[in-house]
């Protein structure tokens, strides 16, 4: 029997002592203060689950998670067919694929507070090349006190900035595709759908479950952006879960239901994620069983 070599735990230990450092300390933390209150003086008691009661019960809560799930439905249905669309344009071979590559990774670069910047600039009506080319157009716009175009403003951000992420991730799955294939549609006359539905998507059916899954992470959990650009306005037309948990964490100081709400808000994140990837995985595994059948039969 071969002895088990338990010095290989010493290269894994500093990892571990990272991640208690870096999150399984500061989430025991968040825990404590959900279910406890103080009056100051580092003086805390027990009140158990009130603060997860009073942020479930709150219409500020559900208001803003109804923001949160129609900004990631939107970005969903927009950012992967369009990912899709665009992976399936680029050039397989020549200098034209390192062209694309690398401009499809610039917007990726840059930081989010950067991004938000950037549009908060672009699109203002003064100054903003966007927004004043609108006003010239006799295009009423304005994101700071109408809540459509804000909207539309951060939906055109989101959408200019992870779209390469979505490109870039269904262009590796195209690039494993042997000719063969190809070859074989060719000659059975197949066409350019057939090729697509038959060929292409199923070879990229994994990683468009990590397109999903990271877009919707990254939408649901968006923050610097619409902080930059709107501040959550006009009103609240654009305050998400995020920029509600700063404001009632470090604007008003409320760390029971802060704390609470962020606990929540990790849960919500953590069921939508292992149920996007549940369905897709198993229906990936639907459509590997059911070629399976077709070739045995």
């Amino acid at each position: 029997m071969k002895p088990w070599n338990n010095k290989a735990w010493f290269f894994v230990l500093p990892v571990l002592l990272l991640v208690a450092f870096s999150a399984i300390i500061p989430l025991m933390t968040v825990v404590n203060y959900s279910v406890q209150d103080s009056f100051g003086n580092n003086e805390f008691y027990w009140v158990g689950l009130e603060w997860f009661q009073e942020v479930l019960a709150s219409e500020r809560f559900h208001n803003s998670l109804m923001r949160n799930l129609l900004f990631s439905g939107i970005i969903l249905l927009i950012e992967i067919p369009l990912g899709i669309a665009v992976a399936l344009a680029m050039p397989r071979r020549g200098w034209g694929v390192s062209v694309c590559l690398v401009l499809m990774a610039l917007p990726l670069l840059i930081p989010w507070n950067v991004v938000g910047t950037i549009w908060q600039v672009f699109a203002r009506v003064d100054i903003g090349l966007l927004g004043h080319t609108l006003a010239a157009l006799g295009v009423d716009y304005n994101y700071t006190q109408d809540t459509f175009d804000a909207w539309v403003t951060l939906i055109a951000m989101d959408v200019w900035h992870w779209t390469s992420l979505v490109v870039l991730l269904c262009y590796s799955g195209l690039v494993s595709i042997p000719d063969a294939y190809y070859q074989a549609a060719r000659i059975d006359g197949a066409s350019r759908w057939a090729v697509f539905r038959y060929i292409q998507l199923p070879k990229m059916r994994r990683v468009l479950v990590i397109a999903v899954l990271l877009r919707f992470m990254d939408s649901f959990m968006i923050y610097t952006e619409p902080f930059v650009v709107t501040g959550g306005g006009p009103g609240n037309a654009t305050t998400f879960l995020s920029i509600d948990l700063v404001q009632m964490a470090i604007g008003q100081f409320d760390l029971g239901p802060a704390a609470a709400m962020s606990l929540i808000y990790f849960l919500i994140i953590l069921v939508i994620s292992w149920v996007f990837y549940t369905v897709m995985t198993q229906q990936d595994n639907d459509s590997v069983t059911d070629g399976r059948q077709g070739g045995g039969q």
